[in-house]
């Protein structure tokens, strides 16, 4: 397990490397049926993302059609004002998705908290998998064109805001990461895949360029539709 939670690590760009920096930011473009059905349709569909790399803090911006921004961690999310001056604040946000399923719409906050932590475990992934409160173990591989994509089980603790507390990351023979599972726990735990695609080096950390996000069946298979969530990034950034 180790050895491929290394392997991974080093074809990303490397631990030290990573720990050389403190941020991430990105330009994303989202896509997909989620945002219509949570009523939040065109709010991030092109915004900047700040991702703090060693503490669940994010930033979004602009919540259009203003030029609002979001702060999230886990224990609270705040929409601020250009000029700081505060719009809205969500105590405790995941207590607020409570009985939510697929269908239930979203407030601006609660976007941001969902936008947040996500954004959070795919930017730092895979380096994440050696985070104080992460536990791994390596799963039988899963065959993927007749080739084999080595696989951890990942358990997260209570305290870190993600998906879900198990989920599941397939590496391909190069040692990066291609798929991604989880169950969504704020709408219902659907089950879900994330496809990753289109990597390129940014000072020295390779990272995907392109997420795609489909329901997962109980046999693991990725339904070809709908596409829940898409996912495009360009014009990184590492401070």
């Amino acid at each position: 397990m180790n050895d491929l939670i290394d392997f991974a690590i080093q074809a990303a760009g490397g631990l030290e490397r990573f720990r050389s920096f403190h941020s991430v930011s990105a330009q994303l473009h989202h896509t997909g049926v989620i945002w219509k059905l949570k009523q939040r349709d065109g709010v991030l569909t092109d915004s900047r993302v700040t991702v703090q790399l060693h503490e669940q803090r994010v930033s979004h911006s602009p919540f259009s059609p203003t030029t609002d921004r979001s702060i999230y961690t886990p224990s609270r999310v705040e929409i601020r004002r250009v000029d700081g001056s505060l719009v809205e604040a969500l105590d405790d946000p995941r207590a607020s998705f409570e009985g939510y399923e697929m269908e239930t719409p979203w407030s601006n906050p609660q976007l941001a908290y969902f936008a947040g932590y996500t954004m959070w475990t795919y930017l730092t992934s895979p380096f994440l998998l050696r985070h104080s409160g992460v536990q791994a173990q390596e799963i039988e591989p899963w065959i993927i064109d007749g080739l084999p994509w080595r696989r951890l089980r990942v358990e997260f603790a209570p305290e870190i805001a993600t998906h879900s507390a198990i989920q599941t990351f397939y590496f391909d023979a190069d040692g990066l990461l291609r798929r991604h599972d989880y169950e969504v726990d704020i709408q219902g735990r659907n089950a879900a895949a994330r496809y990753l695609s289109d990597y390129v080096e940014v000072q020295g950390i390779r990272m995907p360029t392109r997420f795609r996000i489909y329901p997962r069946t109980p046999a693991n298979l990725a339904l070809a539709e709908p596409l829940i969530v898409g996912v495009d990034l360009s014009d990184f950034h590492f401070e």
